[in-house]
């Protein structure tokens, strides 16, 4: 999955759209709801990789990090609350789309 199709995804959820809140950096963006405006993804480009940071239970990340190899503990976040996905071609779509969608929904509150 690539940055393009992530944020693809993201917007097909209900009233979501995509934020630019970093001025000088042009890569970056966020994934908001348009209610409350949270976050619940943001996609950076980190020593050339497309990190994709989530929101997930905090019961349920340390299994995925141990799970998966392009799932580590959040880039500049809270690392209880968020990981970071590092997108590629060899990740599991599905997974990818069930934590985008875990995101959501821990953040539409």
């Amino acid at each position: 999955m690539n940055k393009k199709e992530v944020v693809e995804y993201c917007l097909s959820l209900p009233n979501t759209f995509e934020d630019h809140p970093f001025k000088e950096d042009n890569i970056s963006l966020v994934m908001k709801h348009s209610k409350n405006k949270k976050w619940f993804g943001l996609i950076m480009e980190v020593k050339g990789k497309i990190y994709l940071n989530v929101k997930t239970n905090p019961e349920y990340s340390e299994l995925l990090r141990n799970a998966y190899e392009y799932i580590i503990p959040a880039y500049h976040m809270n690392k209880e609350h968020w990981n970071t996905i590092i997108l590629g071609d060899n990740i599991d779509e599905s997974i990818v789309k069930e934590l985008i969608d875990q995101s959501y929904e821990l953040t539409k509150k």
